[in-house]
């Protein structure tokens, strides 16, 4: 039976939907099964469960109708409510190690919550996991009104502490600019610090009490941005120009109603303008603003007024870059206050804001507790979640100095500030320090302090001796060097050479060649290893799988797959990914025949001799390799068939149609390519990677550092 963790909210308006989204994800970065339900519903929309669904793979079952519960609540049969909610949490449950359950939050006119909560926390055999949310109550008032509600609940009868978990815990709030109207959900701040002072103060006054925190987690303007698109809904604006009203957020306001000097001051990325409509001004220097890099969120026209066409056509470069025009009849004043006041409910379809809501409650969940909670005796998995978990926990533990040739690319200044920010590396961004502190302003972009920006063309003659000494045999020359390190990629490299940098990672703008190249003349292979290629870590839903070779060796030869396979379950187990290698064809075992079914049989033979003690089996049909039930058809000896992680492609040709089909038709998180076989650490991006792509691969490099490091050590 799973272990069964009961969220019940001491009080109103406690983010009890947050940290249910941050527990499921928490243990499921565990490795652990976690399973969710929320038994009678909420009125109106389930959003809890649809959230859920949005930002995980499990699918929760639909919830008791609100209607059923309250008419068996007022027949006074709570038996048989109880019974379905356990019916239901059983079917929940199922095959899970965990289940996360949301109790009834305290709705206008509700007056039994507590009372249902507390049927359930006994009807489940549930551990009681408490939320609450300071509401300007010092800690020691705080903590009083919470053990008032875990009493209520039944809690402390095993006479065990409770546990609990505070959110929307506001650090002080920064001051707002001249000309800047903060909403609500901006007076915490963006970065949602909390001092140790203030959560030692929670914390000794919690335990005072009995209660046992599990969590502190901040009030944070970035996580509670909502989108343009929801400001409109919520407070009934007209779209006058759509723009980007899907993607872009909401992270300040400006109420707009002095002269443009004035009025600009407050311009930054993010910023919704409030104007009164008649303030033609006021939108043009809004669409300078867009025109010279300031990605701000959108114009909000006040009073009933629109500018004339003329004017909106001046604007039209702007509003073609996306910048959102709304409007509606109230003033300014009252549509500042509606805008302070909007609900701060995570929409249902907002999957960029849950993915961030997630990882940032899981992040701040005590791991000792989640690792008591989450200890089962089944054999875990290795779920996406704790996939990444891993790899940025690893990436810190390294510590290592990450070159970035591409270091005034857009996404790439983005990532290296995460980066650097979440400890996951030492970035060296290469680049004219002035255009990448440019790149970061126009993207509203902070870089830390600590981040390296490094001239590549200051720091190329350095690099030319080093250069001809490693290239002597090639006959180059002082002034071939000096071109070559012309290069940014070149200089990277070098720097690798010279063991001032651990790793590399390109691509977002060069080619595979073009990142490979300087690293296969300079750092060159392994020694014993001839061959370099390539894996992707596929993040499917339940687990994560190993693609190789999808971006380097076009037609490997049968040792050359045989070196694939060995090198990519190397790096599946490096990664704690158990390593059962699928050599795939277009048929099993000996059903079919033909030049490119022997090159398979070839290989596999091969991978089994030079390696023994792993599990390798081929030729195998995708089907065969990841179905049980085709595998026992057409495999039923076979240790690796239904249950493959690592998979390795006939040539590239396959392996990359395969990889971007799965990525793109299952919207599949791909981690990768990172590249096997060389000396020092180079990875290759895609042109079309996202900034978290390129966060996870500098996370890969650097722990492929410590790796190589600790062998060259031996």
């Amino acid at each position: 039976m799973a272990h069964v963790l009961l969220l019940a909210p001491a009080g109103r308006q406690v983010g009890l939907t947050t940290a249910c989204l941050g527990l499921v994800r928490a243990l499921d970065r565990q490795g652990v099964r976690v399973a969710f339900a929320k038994p009678i519903a909420a009125r109106g929309e389930d959003r809890v469960s649809a959230l859920v669904r949005l930002g995980s793979s499990l699918r929760p079952p639909d919830p008791i109708p609100r209607a059923e519960a309250d008419a068996l609540l007022a027949a006074g049969d709570d038996q048989t409510l109880m019974e379905r909610v356990v019916a239901l949490c059983a079917g929940a449950a199922e095959g899970a190690d965990v289940l996360v359950v949301a109790g009834m939050w305290p709705e206008p006119g509700m007056v039994h919550s507590t009372r249902v909560n507390a049927l359930m926390l006994k009807a489940l055999d549930a551990e009681l996991v408490l939320v609450g949310s300071p509401r300007g109550e010092t800690p020691a008032e705080l903590a009083d009104a919470m053990a008032i509600a875990a009493r209520g609940l039944g809690g402390f009868g095993d006479g065990e502490p409770v546990s609990c978990f505070l959110n929307r815990v506001a650090p002080p709030a920064p001051a707002a600019r001249v000309g800047e109207s903060r909403p609500i959900w901006l007076e915490a701040g963006e970065e949602g610090e909390l001092p140790a002072a203030e959560i030692e103060a929670y914390r000794a006054a919690l335990e005072a009490e009995r209660l046992r925190p599990i969590a502190a987690v901040p009030s944070r303007g970035d996580l509670a941005a909502p989108r343009v698109k929801d400001l409109a809904e919520a407070i009934g604006a007209r779209v006058v120009r759509s723009g980007d009203l899907e993607g872009r957020r909401i992270r300040h306001v400006a109420l707009c109603a002095m002269a443009v000097p004035g009025s600009i001051k407050t311009f930054r990325p993010g910023t919704l303008v409030i104007t009164p409509g008649d303030r033609s001004d006021i939108l043009l220097a809004a669409a300078l603003a867009v025109l010279n890099g300031v990605p701000l969120a959108a114009v909000l026209l006040t009073g009933g007024v629109e500018p004339e066409p003329h004017v909106f056509e001046m604007c039209d470069s702007a509003l073609r870059a996306g910048l959102p025009v709304l409007a509606v009849d109230q003033g300014s004043y009252a549509a500042a206050t509606a805008v302070a006041g909007m609900n701060l409910q995570v929409p249902p379809d907002d999957a960029v804001r849950v993915e961030r809501v997630m990882t940032a409650v899981a992040d701040l969940i005590d791991p000792a507790w989640l690792r008591s909670r989450a200890a089962t005796t089944r054999v875990r998995r290795l779920s996406p979640p704790a996939f990444r978990q891993r790899l940025v926990e690893a990436a810190r533990a390294a510590n290592k100095r990450i070159v970035l040739p591409e270091g005034a690319e857009p996404r790439t200044v983005a990532a290296a500030a995460i980066a650097q920010e979440r400890g996951i590396a030492r970035c060296v961004l290469l680049g004219d320090a002035d255009e990448v502190h440019e790149v970061a302003r126009r993207q509203g972009v902070t870089l830390p302090p600590s981040i390296e920006i490094v001239d590549p063309a200051r720091v190329a003659p350095w690099y030319v001796a080093p250069l001809v000494e490693r290239r002597a045999a090639k006959g180059m020359t002082a002034a071939q060097a000096a071109q070559e390190l012309g290069d940014a990629v070149m200089v990277g490299t070098m720097m690798m050479a010279l063991d001032e940098a651990d790793g590399l990672v390109s691509g977002a703008l060069h080619t595979t060649a073009h990142t490979i190249r300087p690293a296969l003349q300079i750092v060159k292979t392994v020694p014993g290893c001839n061959l370099v290629s390539s894996v992707f870590f596929m993040c499917l839903p339940e687990q994560v799988l190993v693609f190789g070779d999808c971006a380097v060796n076009p037609t490997p030869t049968a040792e050359q797959l045989a070196d694939i396979a060995v090198q990519s379950a190397d790096s599946a187990a490096a990664f704690g990914i158990e390593p059962r290698v699928a050599m795939l064809s277009y048929s099993t075992g000996t059903s079919g025949a033909g030049e490119e079914v022997e090159k398979v049989k070839r290989a596999t033979e091969l991978a089994r001799a030079a390696r023994p003690d792993l599990a390798i089996d081929g030729p195998l049909q995708y089907d065969a390799a990841v179905m049980p039930d085709v595998a026992r058809q057409k495999a039923p000896r076979s240790s690796v068939a239904g249950r493959a992680t690592v998979f390795v492609f006939p040539d590239l040709n396959t392996g990359n149609v395969t990889y971007k089909a799965v990525q793109r038709s299952a919207n599949v998180v791909s981690i990768g390519p990172m590249l096997q076989g060389l000396a020092r650490p180079v990875n290759d991006l895609s042109r079309g990677c996202l900034v978290e792509d390129i966060v996870f691969t500098i996370a890969l490099t650097a722990i492929q550092a410590r790796q190589l490091a600790a062998r060259r050590s031996r």
